[in-house]
Order: structure tokens, then C-alpha cells, then sequence
């Protein structure tokens, strides 16, 4: 079949195809014109500042590296210049730097490798200053014992003031049934402080932080027996919530090595738990109230509220209680009704374990009661109600040397601050 085509159809024909022709030869243009533009932005036309301070300090001109391809450049440094001077290569993600005299190429081959970024991508003048970190002393330098206490070390985003612990404190404390420890590293005084609810009222209207390290010591004994593993898990939780509170970073050590130190722990303190007790008893008839006081003030002694019972009390120079004298019958001694009291007996209460130089305490304290017998027209008795002869007393000042021997060999010497802690 035939087609002819009239003379407006070949003029559209044409007219079509030179359009097309015309589009390309416009993208080839503009891409030419582009790739001429890109190679004149790009071109280096400045001189490299490395390149040549690392040509002027080794003293020749800058020429090609001669190590092999895919080889480490090793930066260098000239004679007599200063290491701030070192140009490093980052040639297979490493970078070492090297001194001596190494060919003048390896530190041009070096500075050539360097890549200039932009300046908007250069780094602030204060990054060039590393910020010093704050030191803290390690925990085992705070005023707790490895031996006695369940160590844990809280440290805060930013120093704490004492208004801050203390409500902490009112959160944490109630729900830490076993005695605990609270110490603050203070970094302008260069120490550690106690941080107990007392010392910090004082300081409540200070908003300054003091204290950014925290160490907390949850006691593993007393006298009512072990830490249990309940009480060790709500310590340990209610830690981790306080180093939320301050955005801090918590440490604390495995739980099962401290359960088990407090069982072998408590079992040393039950068997060494001794207390010593001389009697005075009546033959008949009572001692009155007021003579026993008379008798208790002119030997040192004063009256206290100790155990939630009035007792008479001798104390040391230190102030540490070095025995008590209490009532056989209950409710101890009241001051109101001394003028009435008649008692049938009173009790000499040595406790070992809270006594340092328990012999020389026991001597002071049977040369007390005897006295109190003597003036009391009583007899000294034992708690079988025997009298109490020379023969019977060496057993017990065997004993008290023993217990308080077996406590220095623990490293808990008795009438120290950690035997205090445990027999409380």
C-alpha cells in the first residue's frame, strides 16, 4: 500500500525532528559548560600551608613519596623543631607519630595527605582545650569498712547540696531497716564528711553542691543477727533509684559474697558476745535509793537513760562507757523516786566486746562492788547467787582476755569503732 504525504505533513516531520535535535545539542552545551565550572571551583590554585611549612623545616623541596602503595607514612619531626609541628598521615586508619631524622619526603608525603575542610565544619577553639576531669578518690579511702558494711558508690551528674541529701534521706532511709553510713567526698575541702541527717541541718540554708561522690555502707551486723538477702536487695534497690535522682552513675559489689561475710561475720560476734555481771545482794534488808546514789556519785558514776532504763553509769576519758550499775528488779532507776526507792540488789555490767582493756575495766569495776557490798552490809554474789571467790573470778578474767584477743586477730579491736558498731 501506498502512503503519499502531502507537503504540510513533511514540513511537520521536519519541523519535529530538528526540535529534537535542538534539546540535545542544549544538554550537551550545559553539561560542558557545568563540568568547566566544577573543574575551576575545584582547582587548587593556592599553595598547601603543611606542604610547604613541612618543606621549609626539612630544608628541600617537597617531591613523591617513594613508599610503596597501600604503606604506612610515618609523620616525623625536624631537628630542633617542636612536636606541636607534626603533620600525621591518616593512611590505613593509623597514625604514629615518629622522631629523629626521617627523609624530608615522608613529612611532605604526609602533609600532602592532609585534608582541608571547610570552615564551617572546623572545630570550636574550646574543643582544643580538654576540660581537666574532677579527681575523686576512690571509695575504699571513705570513712567505711570492707568488714563490717555493704559498700556502695553513688556519683551524681552534679555536686549535691545538703538540702538535696537530705530530702533524699527522708526517701531512702525509712525503707533501710539496717544501720547505714552516708559519706560525701567534699571537693573544696579536700575530705570526706559524715552525712547524717543531724550534721546536715545545719547546713540546709547553703545552696551550694559540696559533695559529688557518695559512699554508702549498709552495716552487715548488730546484735539482732545478718543483713538477710531481703534487706541487702532493697538496699540495693533504693541505691539505684537515688543515682536516678541525681542522674548519677551507681556501683555497687555482688550481693551473695556479702550475704555469706555476714553470716560467718555474725557468728564470730555471737560467740564472742560476752557481758560480765557482778551482784550485790541484800542480807535482809533493802539498800535505800538514796544511799546507792550517793555511793554511784562519789565513785564517777551518773545517772542515764541507757537502753531505755535509768542505770548508773561509769564512763572513760573518752567518754566511752566503761560499765553500768542497774536495778535487779525492773524499771531501773527513776531520779524522782530515789528518795523513796528500796531495792534487794544491783548488777555490775561489764560488756566485753565495747570495752577496750577489758582486764584492767573488770578490775576497776569488781574493787567498785566490792566496795558497794562492803558499805551496803551486802554479800557479792555470781548469777547462781554463790559468793564470789578469788578462785571463781580467774575463769572470767581468762575469758575477757581471750574474747578480746580473738577480736584484735578480726581487726575489730574491742572498744573500737567498728566493735561499737557491730555489738549495738
Amino acid at each position: 500500500m501506498n502512503i503519499e504525504l502531502n507537503e504540510l505533513q513533511i514540513g511537520m516531520i521536519g519541523l519535529g525532528a530538528a526540535a529534537v535535535a535542538g534539546v540535545v545539542f542544549f544538554n550537551r552545551w550545559q553539561e560542558g559548560k557545568q563540568r568547566q565550572l566544577a573543574e575551576k571551583v575545584l582547582e587548587r590554585a593556592h599553595n598547601d600551608v603543611l606542604f610547604a611549612e613541612a618543606a621549609e623545616s626539612s630544608g628541600e623541596a617537597a617531591t613523591k613519596s617513594e613508599s610503596p602503595a597501600g604503606a604506612r607514612i610515618e609523620p616525623v619531626v625536624a631537628s630542633g623543631e617542636p612536636a606541636a609541628d607534626l603533620a600525621f598521615a591518616a593512611v590505613d586508619g593509623r597514625a604514629e607519630p615518629q622522631g629523629g631524622d626521617a627523609p624530608a619526603e615522608a613529612a611532605a608525603e604526609a602533609a600532602a595527605e592532609v585534608i582541608d575542610l571547610p570552615m564551617s565544619q572546623a572545630l570550636p577553639a574550646e574543643a582544643a582545650t580538654p576540660v581537666a576531669p574532677v579527681k575523686l578518690p576512690p571509695a575504699a579511702s571513705a570513712p567505711l569498712s570492707p568488714l563490717v558494711d555493704h559498700i556502695a558508690v553513688v556519683d551524681a551528674a552534679e555536686a549535691l547540696s545538703a538540702t538535696q541529701i537530705l530530702e533524699a534521706q527522708g526517701d531512702w532511709l525509712p525503707r533501710v531497716r539496717k544501720p547505714s553510713r552516708w559519706f560525701g567526698w567534699n571537693e573544696a575541702g579536700g575530705q570526706w564528711d559524715r552525712l547524717d541527717p543531724t550534721t546536715l541541718a545545719g547546713q540546709r540554708e547553703d545552696p551550694s553542691g559540696k559533695w559529688r561522690r557518695l559512699c554508702l555502707g549498709l552495716q552487715l551486723v548488730d546484735r539482732r543477727g545478718p543483713v538477710s538477702e531481703a534487706e541487702l536487695a532493697l538496699f540495693e534497690r533504693a541505691t539505684h533509684e537515688l543515682g536516678e535522682r541525681f542522674a548519677g552513675v551507681v556501683e555497687l559489689p555482688p550481693s551473695q559474697p556479702a550475704l555469706a561475710a555476714a553470716a560467718t561475720l555474725d557468728q564470730f560476734c555471737a560467740d564472742l558476745d560476752i557481758q560480765i555481771g557482778l551482784n550485790v545482794v541484800s542480807q535482809g534488808q533493802a539498800f535505800a535509793g538514796t544511799k546507792l546514789r550517793a555511793l554511784a556519785e562519789g565513785a564517777g558514776m551518773a545517772l542515764e537513760v541507757l537502753d531505755g532504763e535509768g542505770r548508773f553509769v561509769r564512763r572513760g576519758d573518752d567518754g566511752q562507757v566503761l560499765f553500768v550499775m542497774s536495778r535487779q528488779e525492773r524499771g531501773g532507776f527513776q531520779p524522782e523516786s530515789l528518795k523513796t526507792l528500796q531495792v534487794q540488789g544491783v548488777t555490775f555490767i561489764l560488756d566485753v566486746p565495747r570495752v577496750a582493756h577489758g582486764d584492767r575495766v573488770f578490775a576497776q569495776m569488781l574493787d567498785l562492788a566490792r566496795r558497794f557490798s562492803a558499805s551496803l552490809q551486802g554479800v557479792l554474789v555470781d548469777d547462781n547467787r554463790r559468793p564470789l571467790i578469788e578462785g571463781s573470778l580467774e575463769p572470767i578474767r581468762q575469758t575477757i582476755a581471750h574474747t578480746q584477743a580473738a577480736m584484735a586477730a578480726r581487726q575489730i579491736p574491742a572498744g573500737g569503732a567498728l566493735a561499737l558498731r557491730l555489738f549495738a
